[in-house]
């Protein structure tokens, strides 16, 4: 057992918006793959590449990373990034995560919306299908100002994708969803966007019907702490929970915190020795179990920093 993290890394002074690899043996201490040049790029769209998602399909035996087509590094503004941006996700395939097919673009967004951000994937067990969902800025009949809600599109193929739906809505603006099933739940991590900290939830269904709604769950560590985005959560080896957060307020980075039990909302945060999370500044992105074979292959071809 082993992990992949696929991310990009960004700095105000370089063109670091596109893809590259890290893996670990234990999902606490990765090791970047390649050099500064990125393993994955795009031409299409804004040429830029953030939130680079990666899920593997039992059926079609297949790889698919998807991502933000977003690119911050050629002059404009948060505000035209939010409300003029993409309303489409990027997406590449492979058979064997050493080679990837030439990226394409589909356009997943609804009209008006002002961007598709930071698009991630879930199996729906309900409709026995992906369900592929993102952040899109939009302003409704009778709302005086844009606001941030998870929309969301059905997928077998991750080339045909049914209309997309509203997912998720609260009062705050929202951001950066992660879904991970476990014992009978879906529980969904999100960042508020106006508060600027992560809310938890669960449900049994993936999309409530019928006057079901997803329980927040609370967490005093998460309620406590100002400035994350970007979770993502995976079990370790050790069946533990852990969920990595970026700290992009104080511009520290990935941080991992940990739980026993997803129900609970009680976390712990590691010491700074417990953990590695490499040498290259990783943005957010998504992280994978692979095989220890799969992890032997990818260091051969790409070699460790």
């Amino acid at each position: 057992m082993a992990y992949l993290f696929t991310h990009f890394t960004n700095d105000a002074k370089e063109d670091k918006e596109h893809i590259w690899f890290a893996v670990s043996r234990d999902g606490l201490f990765w090791q970047d793959l390649g050099s500064d040049e990125p393993l994955l790029t795009s031409l299409l769209g804004t040429t830029g590449i953030r939130d680079p998602f990666i899920v593997y399909d039992e059926k079609l035996k297949k790889y698919f990373i998807i991502a933000t087509d977003l690119c911050t590094t050629k002059g404009g503004n948060w505000y035209d990034y939010s409300h003029k941006g993409s309303r489409s996700i990027l997406i590449w395939e492979s058979e064997n995560l050493l080679d990837w097919s030439d990226v394409r673009k589909v356009e997943v967004g609804i009209p008006g919306a002002g961007c598709v951000w930071a698009p991630e994937a879930v199996y729906c067990r309900e409709k026995d299908c992906w369900m592929v969902f993102w952040a899109s800025n939009v302003r409704e009949k009778r709302e005086l100002f844009h606001k941030q809600r998870i929309y969301a599109s059905y997928t077998k193929d991750f080339t045909e994708f049914t209309p997309a739906f509203k997912f998720m809505e609260k009062k705050v603006s929202l951001i950066d969803t992660n879904i991970v099933w476990d014992n009978g739940w879906y529980y969904r991590f999100t960042k508020d966007e106006t508060n600027k900290h992560i809310i938890l939830e669960r449900c049994r269904t993936l999309v409530p019907e019928n006057g079901e709604e997803y329980e927040t769950i609370h967490s005093d560590y998460f309620a406590s702490f100002f400035g994350l985005e970007g979770p993502e959560c995976y079990r370790l080896p050790d069946g533990r929970w852990c969920l990595i957060v970026d700290r992009y307020h104080t511009k520290k980075g990935y941080l991992p915190v940990v739980c026993d039990d997803l129900s609970t909302g009680v976390y712990s945060e590691l010491p700074s020795d417990c953990y590695d999370m490499g040498k290259r500044k990783k943005r957010h992105g998504g992280v994978i179990e692979i095989t220890d074979e799969q992890m032997n292959q990818l260091i051969e071809k790409y070699s460790i920093n």
